[in-house]
């Protein structure tokens, strides 16, 4: 198990090295979350849904993404409520309260899953979530270290040297936990390191000897490493660096809904050089982009009426006049037809109707069951392939520019906003690069397709985070940990 001590310390990075790093050593490997809490998820071949985050670790080990790698997954809807989706399936949405009364019904699951992995491959590596030493949620845990405890698994714990207070966040980590979890720590991992590891002096051996924790190795901070991240913390981070482009730049700003589910979506475009993807939360940071992206969004109603308070969708409206081209992907997609309709209060607090953006001759109704499959098609004439994620149902009058094979999507009649409720679209090359073209044209601006493949960034990004952790942690010593955690 390979924990952390906080949220984006680096856990998702280290078990994704790992994963390839096991992998191209011809071990049989496969990642392992009990419970992820994200907006970004995944469909898995036999249409459950997971965290995006596994489903990414799993590919990167080469074997196919499926449910038993992410149990729960948590998609939350507000400050204190989520939906719950348990195997695969949506349950119902909870106070937290609710759902940390059900988790002693879930820890069986949790564990099933887990003996299932360890049943069918030579590796399993289970990452904890936020910190194994929160101690108001141990009595309740079943993501973190009761859950190493329960199975018999070592763990590692990664802490980050980048937000300072390394040390105490390492010791402390430890000096919290109960002794049986305790014993479980049998290394730490210094992550995001700037600079010389002499610097360090003898820190970590005088950490060691305070808590009889060695640490494993220190891992350098690396710029440009972009995995598909778990929730909107990453935002927070800078995007890709759009690199030097053959024609003229591309500006995308896309709305950053309170709810913002499956950004990932924009990695792709990120990937084309001279394509800047920004963030936007206000009518005055929109600017004048070539494109606007409104984004998938967990919350559909509450993210457009923020969208209204702030006046956003007068300024995208404006941009889209002054010749941007508005691209709504599933919620982002629903928001653009006439009206939505929720009858059965599957997202609002009650029974609803409001009205659209009204720039597409579509409507949305909200059903209770969720949509969850994995489509192939065409768009603009070219291959496409992604997921579907939804529970609205969308149609009407206007026409479509997606097929699946049936026709899917809306577009305006002066071809100025397109929607659809297919994420993933944009990692399909040459679509994105015929739809670049598209609004380069529109804005009088000539796009140059780099011919960069997304498929073999996504790898590139995968083998580096294998270099990483395969030069700079303790080889000899992380396989003993890997195995002393053999099946009980």
């Amino acid at each position: 198990m390979v924990c952390g001590t906080a949220s984006d310390a680096g856990k998702t990075a280290v078990v994704t090295g790992l994963c390839r790093l096991l992998a191209r050593e011809g071990v049989r490997v496969a990642p392992f979350k009990a419970q992820n809490m994200a907006l970004n998820s995944y469909v898995t071949a036999s249409g459950h849904e997971i965290g995006r985050a596994q489903a990414t670790q799993a590919m990167a080990a080469g074997v196919e993404p499926e449910v038993a790698m992410n149990p729960i997954l948590l998609k939350p809807t507000s400050a204190r409520t989520s939906q719950v989706v348990v195997l695969g399936r949506p349950v119902g949405h909870l106070r937290a309260s609710d759902y940390h009364a059900l988790k002693p019904e879930l820890l069986p699951v949790v564990l099933g899953c887990l003996t299932d992995l360890r049943s069918r491959f030579d590796v399993v590596i289970a990452e904890g979530a936020g910190s194994p030493a929160e101690i108001n949620l141990l009595d309740h845990d079943i993501v973190n270290l009761r859950v190493a405890d329960e199975a018999g698994l070592p763990a590692l714990v990664v802490g980050d040297i980048d937000r300072g207070g390394v040390f105490a966040a390492l010791y402390g980590t430890v000096a919290l936990l109960p002794e049986p979890y305790r014993r479980r720590v049998r290394a730490f991992v210094v992550n995001k390191f700037r600079g010389d590891p002499v610097l360090l002096g003898g820190g970590l051996a005088d950490l060691e000897a305070r808590c009889g924790v060695p640490t494993l190795g220190v891992l350098p901070w690396v710029p440009g490493i972009n995995l598909d991240a778990e929730d909107s913390l990453a935002l927070r981070s800078a995007r890709p660096d759009p690199g030097e482009a053959v024609g003229d730049h591309l500006d995308v700003a896309v709305v950053a809904w309170p709810t913002i589910s499956n950004f990932t979506d924009l990695d792709a475009l990120g990937v084309e050089p001279g394509v800047a993807v920004r963030m936007v939360r206000s009518a005055g940071g929109l600017g004048d982009p070539d494109l606007v992206v409104l984004p998938g969004s967990k919350s559909t109603l509450a993210d457009l009426d923020w969208m209204r308070r702030r006046g956003l969708d007068r300024a995208v409206a404006a941009a889209r006049d002054a010749g941007a081209i508005v691209v709504g992907i599933c919620g982002g997609y629903q928001v653009l037809g006439r009206e939505l309709s929720d009858p059965g209060a599957v997202e609002a607090a009650s029974p609803t109707t409001v009205p659209g953006l009204g720039w597409l001759e579509v409507g949305t109704r909200f059903e209770p069951e969720k949509f969850t499959r994995r489509r192939e098609g065409t768009a603009l004439g070219e291959a496409v392939s992604g997921y579907e994620i939804h529970h609205g149902r969308t149609s009407g009058p206007a026409e479509p520019w997606v097929h699946l094979p049936e026709p899917e999507g809306a577009v305006d009649p002066e071809r100025r906003v397109y929607g659809t409720a297919l994420h993933g679209l944009f990692e399909s090359d040459r679509f994105r690069s015929t739809f670049l073209a598209l609004v380069a044209e529109r804005r009088g601006k000539r796009f140059v397709a780099a011919g960069v493949s997304f498929a073999a960034a996504r790898e590139a990004q995968w083998e580096r985070l294998a270099d990483l952790v395969g030069d700079h942690l303790d080889r000899a010593r992380l396989e003993r940990i890997i195995s002393e955690g053999a099946p009980l």
